[in-house]
């Protein structure tokens, strides 16, 4: 194993075990820095970049994660902490800080040459595909403001005006709540509130609390220790802490059990996690952006959420219309969608004529801006080039052809045989479609419990 052409910063009190390492390091080829404590890794590492850095924990003047902290390498130097025996809870501390590994003394050169070089292939890869997300990430966030935005934005720029403000004294944003029916671009927004925003740079991690597993939800937000539950084989970081430095956008909110709200409440107000097993709390730097249906009033009247909880999120509110309330929005909010996915598809420009235009605005969208995105797909995809968009004329045989009891006036018949069965199956997965695929939305438009949504969802699968 060689290290030819990188730069090697080793960080190591001990004078004798300090010169053996650097020697055999450099007849690997590296190029080696030396440091007997904190204040000279500094130094160092101020005047120089480095591919690698190797660090004791314990120093005369502190504990190596504290370098880790202040952040003075840059994200491409990969780093490995030296550890003695009993000092493995240092070691842990500087991994969660950004350490890629960690050598119990004595170290092994050849050992630790070898995960030098599958950290670092891991961070170029691990590098490679958050660039590629990030990009699909910021390109899936752009948001047609149109005129019946224009409110939001004036929001959403007093939002970024108090952040970068709060940024600038080291001070943690306060979270934001947004409002809408489903499909309204909820998770655009907050996509974009992020990547334009101060914590640009940090991760954006995006989680529909719709769609976890109760008993696993503490575990997937906080995370866990091994040994925490049947199947913790191995500590977990949540997401909570995966999301240190950025932001976490946490989608229908309401989904989550009462309890777990109260413990997410704890989390924002002291900036601290605690995993499920463990006994130590975890500071977090992480801002929290929330979305929930615009009857989130209803659902605290009800008790199925916390009015405590509700309070600590809606400090910087932001409520997204209905697309059938904005207007000629929809045609420019049409024409976007129609460039975006005929570049998907390799077709020629597109633009929507009069006549299609005329039956966007005519429609009342009940999905939102996530069906007006489906129709547009589906209008490109199976051959309507010009955006008519007539298949949103539909009357009143549209409806009855397969389901006749929809349609205005139907009689039940004399003789019997309505299957009523059927019909709830049908108007659940009616309600299904409209609220994109979400059972929540589904449960608030039928006016019956998610749970009721689902066993049905389950039986007519059967």
């Amino acid at each position: 194993m060689r290290l030819d052409n990188s730069t090697l910063l080793l960080v190591e009190d001990e004078a004798l075990l300090r010169r053996r390492l650097a020697a055999k390091f450099e007849q690997a080829g590296a190029e080696v820095a030396v440091a007997s404590d904190l204040t000279e890794a500094r130094r160092l590492a101020a005047e120089m970049s480095f591919d690698f850095a190797l660090m004791d924990v314990n120093l005369p003047d502190g504990r190596s994660p504290e370098l880790l902290e202040e952040k003075i390498f840059g994200s491409s130097t990969v780093v490995l902490i030296m550890t003695s025996e009993g000092g493995i809870e240092g070691a842990v501390e500087a991994i969660r800080l950004g350490a890629s590994d960690y050598l119990p003394k004595p170290v092994d050169v050849n050992d630790a040459m070898l995960r030098m070089a599958a950290a670092r292939k891991r961070r170029r890869r691990s590098r490679g595909d958050t660039f590629k997300q990030e990009k699909e990430t910021a390109q899936s966030a752009a948001i047609v403001f149109g005129e019946s935005l224009q409110k939001v934005r004036q929001q959403l720029d007093r939002i970024l005006v108090a952040d970068r403000r709060l940024a600038e004294t080291g001070t943690v944003q306060p979270s934001v709540l947004i409002l809408g029916e489903t499909g309204t671009g909820k998770t655009s927004l907050a996509r974009w509130l992020h990547h334009q925003g101060p914590r640009a740079r940090g991760p954006l991690i995006e989680v529909n609390c719709s769609a976890l597993p109760e008993a696993l939800a503490e575990s997937e937000l906080f995370g866990h220790e091994r040994g925490a539950f049947t199947d913790a084989k191995e500590t977990k970081i949540g997401l909570f802490e995966a999301s240190e430095g950025g932001t976490l956008f946490l989608d229908e909110l309401p989904s989550l059990a009462l309890p777990l709200q109260a413990k997410l409440l704890k989390v924002i107000e002291d900036r601290e996690v605690r995993r499920v097993g463990g006994h130590k709390t975890i500071s977090v730097d992480v801002r929290i952006v929330a979305a929930a249906q615009d009857i989130l009033a209803e659902q605290v009247a009800r008790g199925d959420f916390r009015e405590d909880l509700r309070q600590r999120l809606d400090l910087f509110r932001v409520n997204i219309p209905a697309l059938r309330e904005r207007g000629d929005d929809v045609v420019e909010l049409a024409q976007t969608f129609a460039v975006s996915i005929a570049q998907k598809y390799g077709l020629g420009e597109v633009v929507i004529p009069i006549e299609g235009a005329e039956r966007l605005r005519g429609h009342d969208w009940p999905g939102n801006v996530r069906e007006l995105a489906h129709e547009v797909e589906r209008s490109l995809v199976f051959g309507d080039d010009k955006l008519t968009f007539a298949s949103l004329d539909r009357g009143a045989e549209g409806v009855s052809s397969e389901h006749p009891w929809l349609a205005a006036g139907f009689r039940f018949p004399e003789e019997g045989g309505f299957d009523l069965e059927n019909a709830i199956t049908a108007l659940v997965e009616q309600a299904m479609e409209q609220a994109g695929g979400n059972a929540t939305g589904a449960a608030r438009l039928l006016g019956v419990p998610r749970d009721f949504v689902r066993y049905r969802l389950k039986q007519a699968k059967r």
